[in-house]
């Protein structure tokens, strides 16, 4: 009996569907101790299948045990990874601003003021060497992240980051979030990325805005207290050693020489 496959439009969107949620899948655990983890699944179900076409019925019933609980026994392992997708869903493609009309046809823009400000205080702290860690709200709602730190409100200027990041200051230690052109918050916890193919010369200031950058849509700035280099970081991806100038351009969403780093 030959068993024919239909091929139509419903069958190509199956596939393309298929294939970009498996991608999607491979791009969350793609550098993770997670990726280990998903491998040997995939050895341990074609382990089962081999064993099944072998008619080893004790074995094949043994590995089928597992197999039947396979949604349940995902959840556990890859816990920490669904709850990242499921926070990158809610997150970085704004599913939360659905219901908020404003916020959805509202375009986040700087304010030239506080883009000069910002530069300033990083082009300081470059020439110091005094670590930063600022995050500017684009569409996801950051309210979360600010709650982990100081609630402040304030509106944005050098004198103010500078005192907020200075090393004796009990707000240095953290992230300031600046959202709608005022300073949200400052020493907010980050989520740390635990990619393991970031360069190890990047410390722990460049893993949380890593993180952060890959569950919002967040774009954040690092200064390096070790080197003074300033870093800026967007959707998971990263440039090192950026001019003031470069960093300038980027506040105003002009990406023009952007070669991200992975």
């Amino acid at each position: 009996m030959l068993l024919f496959i239909t091929i139509n439009f419903y069958t190509i969107t199956d596939i393309l569907l298929a294939a970009f949620i498996f991608y999607q899948v491979y791009k969350l655990v793609k550098g993770t101790v997670a990726i280990n983890i998903f491998a040997g699944i995939f050895t341990f179900y074609v382990a089962w299948l081999l064993v099944k076409a072998l008619n080893l019925e004790l074995v094949s019933g043994i590995l089928g045990q597992f197999i039947g609980m396979g949604v349940i026994a995902l959840l556990i392992v890859f816990q920490q990874e669904v709850r990242r997708f499921l926070l990158l869903l809610g997150s970085k493609y704004n599913l939360q601003n659905i219901f908020n009309l404003e916020r959805l046809f509202t375009k986040t823009s700087i304010k030239d003021e506080v883009a000069a400000a910002i530069v300033q205080a990083c082009d300081y702290f470059s020439k110091t060497k005094t670590g930063a860690l600022i995050v500017l709200s684009q569409n996801s709602e950051l309210y979360n992240y600010a709650q982990t730190g100081v609630l402040i409100r304030s509106i944005v200027s050098e004198e103010l980051l500078e005192n907020i990041f200075f090393k004796n200051s009990p707000l240095h230690d953290g992230a300031v979030i600046i959202a709608d052109n005022k300073i949200l918050a400052a020493r907010c916890i980050l989520p740390v990325s635990d990619n393991t193919n970031i360069p190890g010369s990047l410390g722990l200031r460049h893993r949380a805005a890593i993180g952060m950058s890959a569950v919002t849509d967040a774009h954040i700035i690092v200064v390096s207290e070790e080197t003074g280099n300033i870093s800026f970081v967007k959707d998971g991806h990263f440039k090192v050693r950026i001019t003031p100038q470069e960093l300038n351009n980027f506040l105003h969403n002009d990406f023009t020489g952007f070669v991200v780093n992975k």
